[in-house]
């Protein structure tokens, strides 16, 4: 089987059909300072579908699993989307890049309208686990602009098996190839991403 990994990039199996999308330390910077909010992340790709995903924080060994069909599961509980309908009732995450990277002042004119419709956004610095919380309940929803597959392959698989939706920004399945993503319940992917796409490119 193939390997798409952060630190090695493309690595081609003699199995065309899956392929293994590797995060092995997804929060580096929380790592490098000592913040427990950091995790590994692992995803099946078959067929160029995601089949399975596994996310482990070693901080607070907890454990994020989801196989296609079976559900999703934090350690041998499972998750579901959490059920809020409106943004203002909601917490959301995003990534803002730093300062002089492509996509900073996108990221920032999107949170400041994203902050006057929701109860608050969160960047926790790691993207696939907000994902994971996002399956487990415990966020709403996100967007992003710019991640990597490795960063959310997994999430992707988490998400719909906790009933919820995951998308590209403009409502597609092209996440990859856009590297853009929104998620959530049903009312919130939806109502999320539409204030997000309401935001003008400058």
């Amino acid at each position: 089987i193939g390997f798409l990994m952060e630190e090695a990039g493309e690595i081609k199996g003699k199995d065309p059909q899956n392929r293994w999308i590797v995060d092995p330390l997804d929060g580096t910077i929380n790592f490098m300072h000592g913040n427990p909010h950091f995790c590994i992340s692992i995803a099946l790709e078959r067929e160029g579908e995601i089949v399975a995903g596994v996310i482990y924080n070693p901080a607070r060994d907890e454990l994020f699993t989801a196989e296609r069909g079976q559900g999703a599961f934090a350690d041998d509980k499972r998750c579901r989307v959490s059920g809020r309908k409106e943004l203002a009732d909601c917490m959301v995450a995003n990534h803002i890049p730093h300062q002089g990277r492509p996509g900073h002042g996108q990221a920032l004119r999107e949170q400041q309208m994203v902050m006057r419709e929701t109860m608050g956004v969160r960047c926790s610095g790691s993207t696939a686990l907000d994902l994971a919380y996002i399956a487990a309940g415990r966020l709403d929803g996100i967007w992003q602009r710019g991640p990597e597959a490795w960063d959310y392959a997994a999430g992707i698989i988490l998400i719909r098996e906790a009933g919820g939706y995951i998308t590209d920004l403009d409502g597609g399945k092209d996440m990859f190839e856009k590297r853009s993503v929104v998620a959530g319940n049903e009312h919130i992917h939806k109502k999320l991403g539409d204030v997000v796409r309401a935001v003008p490119a400058k």
